[in-house]
């Protein structure tokens, strides 16, 4: 029952409790206060009794969340700063919006029937809440779907919205993010933001042991998607194996069969190598595609453009291939690309799969609006929708698309006139 919230562990499970200790923050702050690693911890309250994350307990939630489910694709102090105006970061709070007559469950105030409709058409199945909204008190799930929302508002009715809308939508939904009602919340906003306490370095004294910072990385949720074959089948994995591009890469790397790690930068992001990319679409295409005529080093130069190749995507796309979860979904059950299910987001974090659908609505593309389309028109549609192309000049998405194409040596000759489909 959310009623009987006194520890962190009545409200996190094993495998966050053991997250938030690894925060060298987290720890230092609960061993100032006493509590001990593998015992439960208080819950800290206000005068009134209720319990409260601290700023330093919410940091760390949010970095998590951010870390495991949306890398690089929503702000932790965006997170920080809305919990800050719509619960006081009180675990408990239950608040009535008048207008739409429903409540706001915890810490992101997000209803039940948002969180719902993000599981159901948005695909965040990282935590099954229907039947019991009281669920959304608890603090890991309740960032989850509000970061889950805050990525969809980003990309509301498919443009790049900016800070300023996706914070006032938050507050009063998309309707209202350019109404003076909502005007006041955006200005609280940044005066949260901007006083949110930095992290200082702590003294390596105070920092957990290295033994403590090996986590056990699970396949669906892990926190660093450290290995390939966590991500890709055991088929897919072989077809890698068979590249001898891949094959003379993963070699000199010293990578083992069952255990092949992707690349990280030095935010521990994983990304696939140029070899990589371009080994996945050409298994993709041969396997899926072997009708058309398109050429690998365009679909990862594709992925390029949308990604820079980080396997969970950057921003507010979706996977190395920018394609977002709706998307997805309506390639499958809409235009019959059923190779690869999607249930959830995540799927999409599988390069193969987001491959697979970004080759998919290259091919939808290239026949939009039942005509057959240029090689301009295809990439500048893929990447800012095929309603904002125009070919009477030059765009910079096209631009940007020939210098990721330059990077791939056998495309140099025919730079800006290769056959897409």
């Amino acid at each position: 029952m959310a009623s009987g919230f006194k520890y962190w562990n009545d409200c996190v499970d094993p495998l966050d409790m053991e997250a938030m200790w690894m925060d060298s923050f987290v720890r230092k702050e609960w061993d100032d206060v006493g509590e001990t690693k593998g015992q439960k911890v208080h819950l800290s309250r206000d005068p009134e009794g209720e319990p409260f994350l601290t700023q330093t307990e919410m940091k760390t939630v949010a970095e998590i969340v951010v870390r495991r489910h949306f890398q690089s694709q929503v702000d932790p102090d965006m997170i920080c700063a809305i919990a800050e105006l719509q619960s006081d970061r009180q675990l408990l709070t239950t608040r009535y919006n008048k207008k739409t007559e429903e409540p706001g469950f915890g810490i992101m105030q997000l209803s039940p029937k948002t969180a719902e409709w993000l599981i159901r058409e948005m695909g965040y199945r990282q935590y099954e809440i229907e039947g019991d909204s009281t669920l959304l008190y608890r603090p890991f799930i309740s960032v989850y779907f509000g970061a889950a929302y805050l990525k969809w508002l980003s990309r509301y009715d498919e443009k790049e919205r900016n800070e300023e809308f996706v914070v006032r939508a938050y507050k009063g939904g998309t309707k209202k993010a350019k109404h003076k009602s909502t005007l006041d919340y955006w200005r609280r906003y940044l005066s949260v933001k901007q006083s949110l306490p930095s992290r200082r370095e702590i003294d390596n004294a105070s920092m957990p042991d290295a033994s403590t910072l090996a986590l056990p990385v699970s396949e669906k949720t892990g926190h660093e998607w450290t290995y390939w074959d966590s991500r890709a089948s055991p088929e897919n994995m072989e077809e890698m194996w068979n590249n001898p591009d891949v094959l003379k890469e993963w070699t000199k790397s010293n990578e083992k069969r069952g255990k092949v790690r992707f690349s990280h930068d030095a935010e521990k992001r994983p990304y696939l190598s140029q070899t990589e990319v371009k080994a996945v679409a050409e298994i993709i295409l041969s396997k899926h595609f072997s009708t058309r005529k398109v050429k690998p080093t365009v679909l990862a130069a594709l992925a390029e453009v949308c990604s820079m190749r980080f396997v969970n995507g950057v921003g507010s796309s979706t996977g190395i291939m920018g394609i977002d979860y709706p998307m997805a979904q309506w390639l499958y059950k809409d235009i019959g690309y059923k190779a690869y299910q999607v249930q959830s987001v995540e799927d999409l974090f599988n390069p193969f799969a987001s491959m697979y659908f970004g080759a998919a609505y290259m091919a939808w593309l290239s026949q939009y609006g039942g005509r057959e389309r240029t090689p301009e028109f295809i990439v500048q549609a893929y990447l800012g929708g095929p309603e904002n192309v125009n070919l009477q000049q030059t765009g910079p998405l096209w631009i940007k698309f020939e210098e990721a194409l330059s990077q791939y040596p056998d495309t140099k000759k025919d730079k800006g006139t290769c056959s897409i489909l």
